[in-house]
């Protein structure tokens, strides 16, 4: 098997290795001068996003996939009806924003301590005020290892925080006194099968993964956390969806059934503005709802030649 890697930094070159124990290939897509994973593959040294490397990356690839969670869904998107890519775009794109994350948490019924969206001063007074201090403020994309986080012990350092990080959205999350954390990391193939790993313990020092030790001797937090995995990459029924081609139609934001994911792009021929989803209860039922969406949809699309 050929797999393409979006990324090539320590965790792509664990990937390599892995996979050639396997006799698998493994080429890359990465702008670093010297990544970690040419050890072990082939690096397309150009942007993550770049439409060329990924269109190489696709065409020389049995299956596509991603080493870190900050790749743009975009750059996927443009290439998912060339080559399956695993995880797929919606579960990047949840994945990269700390609000999302745990509304879908909330939807699955996964506890959580209290948190608030914040996008200005006053909303970062009002969640201190609302969830208590000290107080755990967040960048909402992008943060790790510590960065893009500010605690907040002190009603006097609200200020101090927003100074630091206001100048993007937010996210503040109750402060949850603790003995220590553990991990779960939990996989799902094709096929629907699920593989659950033991849980590790986690040292951090200064915001920034010191030691895990794994397994860990916690019989009731092994099945907590197992059963919290498996609700994530549990199969929500019979699923579909319809491309936007070109043009989103006024029917698709107002839908009976069925999600839209609108890209906020451009509307031009041919070029992918969005899709819609679509879950039942069965085969029958899915096909029924895509057959009746993608009439809507015809039914309200501008005539040929007219502006969306």
């Amino acid at each position: 098997m050929r797999i393409g890697i979006i990324g090539a930094g320590q965790l792509g070159q664990m990937l390599g290795f892995a996979a050639r124990e396997l006799g698998d290939e493994c080429r890359f897509v990465d702008p670093g001068e010297s990544p970690p994973a040419a050890a072990c593959g082939d690096v397309i040294r150009r942007p993550f996003d770049d439409d060329q490397a990924l269109a190489d990356l696709a065409a020389t690839s049995d299956v596509v996939t991603y080493e870190f969670e900050n790749v743009p869904v975009e750059a996927l998107l443009r290439i998912e009806e060339q080559v399956p890519i695993y995880p797929p775009p919606d579960a990047l794109r949840h994945s990269q924003d700390r609000l999302d994350e745990k509304r879908l948490f909330e939807e699955l019924g996964i506890p959580l301590p209290g948190y608030r969206a914040v996008d200005s001063r006053d909303d970062l007074a009002d969640a201190a005020e609302a969830l208590g201090l000290p107080l755990v403020v967040k960048t909402r994309r992008l943060g790790y290892d510590g960065k893009g986080q500010f605690v907040v012990r002190e009603s006097d350092q609200v200020d101090a925080a927003w100074q630091a990080l206001g100048n993007t959205p937010l996210i503040t999350e109750q402060w949850v006194p603790f003995d220590y954390e553990v991990s779960c990391i939990g996989a799902r193939n094709v096929a629907g099968d699920v593989a659950m790993y033991p849980l590790s313990r986690n040292v951090h020092e200064g915001g920034i993964l010191r030691t895990s030790s794994s397994p860990v001797d916690a019989p009731q937090l092994a099945g907590k956390a197992e059963e919290y995995v498996r609700r994530l990459p549990a199969s929500r029924g019979h699923a579909g969806m319809i491309n936007l081609i070109g043009t989103v139609p006024p029917a698709a934001r107002t839908l009976a059934a069925g999600t839209l994911h609108d890209y906020g792009k451009a509307p031009r021929p041919g070029r992918k503005l969005g899709h819609i989803t679509v879950t039942a209860g069965s085969p029958d039922e899915r096909d029924r709802l895509m057959a009746s969406i993608s009439r809507n949809l015809t039914q309200s699309a501008p005539q040929s030649g007219t502006a969306s």
